[in-house]
């Protein structure tokens, strides 16, 4: 053997790509560009104001607040948007984030809360979820604070939060649903959940990931590379952070539930993941709405945010909002 095909025998090779933005070597390194996988334009046209905080000094972890630039006679909701990427990919700044946050905010009329929170593989799960957790935390120390944020609390009804998540997004916001249950986080109040095609998974295929087309959006193959990376090693998509509904998946019988509104395309490989969960849900007694959108695939509201399914989409949680405030308002 020659040194130069020694050589190239011993180099690293890459053994798991995603969206062209994270490749993983041989030997275990990790290369991430700093380019999104989604290049669209940013639509920044000054009717929304935003800001960027660190939450997590520990982890250099920042969020990005988003409110509407014209005055309100009365304080806003707050809106957390978690975004997606299975847990490996995904950002605050990437611009399809940023776009869909600046049209929360506007026709949500909502302060919307957009944190970062640590990638696979580096970070493997828990992560994610202790990272959504500690940005809600932040929030009722903010509600707490003697000096608090004033661009943030001179707007901001901290009796009406409702915590969204997109995809993986979805599953942290699971996972905060469990954890939070009805504590109290006061002066803070959550009110409700938005479940944006929740990333679920476990060992036994679901009749729509096993006959979904190959060439969705989320395909299989995608789904199983980002598990691979992101479930602690070791494990199997049956871990109860994967599968809520798993063989050693605690029962959320006794866990008391805000409200949750659960969304899903119909052509989404999730799509039957999704549907379960609802189902499962309602059947324990939890107040649980499953909307699903014929024929849409996979993010369906980011990829074309101003379809006539995504604007449907927006009226719907603009709804639910509305519906799990009057408590909130009645105490005003």
């Amino acid at each position: 053997m020659s040194e130069n095909t020694a050589a190239a025998a011993s180099s690293p090779y890459e053994v798991e790509e995603c969206r062209g933005v994270l490749r993983v070597y041989s030997d275990g390194s990790i290369v991430r560009s700093s380019q999104p996988s989604f290049p669209v334009p940013v639509h920044d046209d000054g009717s929304v104001l935003w800001k960027d905080v660190l939450f997590d000094s520990q982890h250099d972890l920042r969020l990005r607040l988003y409110k509407p630039a014209s005055s309100s006679s009365g304080k806003l909701p707050i809106f957390y948007y978690i975004h997606g990427g299975g847990f490996c990919i995904g950002s605050r700044t990437w611009p399809n984030c940023q776009n869909y946050c600046f049209r929360l905010a506007s026709e949500l009329r909502a302060v919307v809360v957009s944190p970062d929170y640590r990638l696979a593989p580096e970070n493997r799960l828990p992560a994610a979820i202790e990272d959504g957790y500690k940005a809600v935390k932040w929030l009722q120390a903010q509600a707490a604070a003697e000096n608090p944020d004033a661009w943030l609390t001179e707007v901001a009804d901290f009796g009406r939060v409702f915590i969204s998540g997109d995809s993986a997004g979805g599953n942290i916001a699971h996972h905060l649903a469990v954890r939070l249950g009805s504590a109290d986080l006061a002066p803070a109040a959550v009110r409700g959940y938005v479940l944006l095609a929740p990333f679920f998974g476990g060992t036994v295929r679901t009749k729509s990931e096993a006959e979904g087309p190959k060439d969705a959006f989320l395909n299989l193959d995608l789904i199983d590379r980002f598990w691979r990376l992101s479930i602690p090693i070791g494990d199997t998509a049956d871990n109860p952070l994967v599968n809520p509904f798993g063989p050693r998946s605690p029962s959320l019988e006794p866990v008391d539930f805000r409200p949750m509104l659960v969304v899903v395309g119909g052509s989404d490989l999730l799509k039957d993941r999704a549907e379960d969960y609802a189902k499962r849900m309602k059947g324990m007694g939890k107040k649980i709405e499953y909307v699903e959108f014929e024929g849409q695939q996979h993010g369906f509201f980011t990829i074309d945010p101003n379809s006539h399914p995504s604007n449907k989409l927006m009226l719907i949680i603009n709804r639910f909002i509305l519906e799990n405030s009057i408590e909130s308002l009645l105490q005003i």
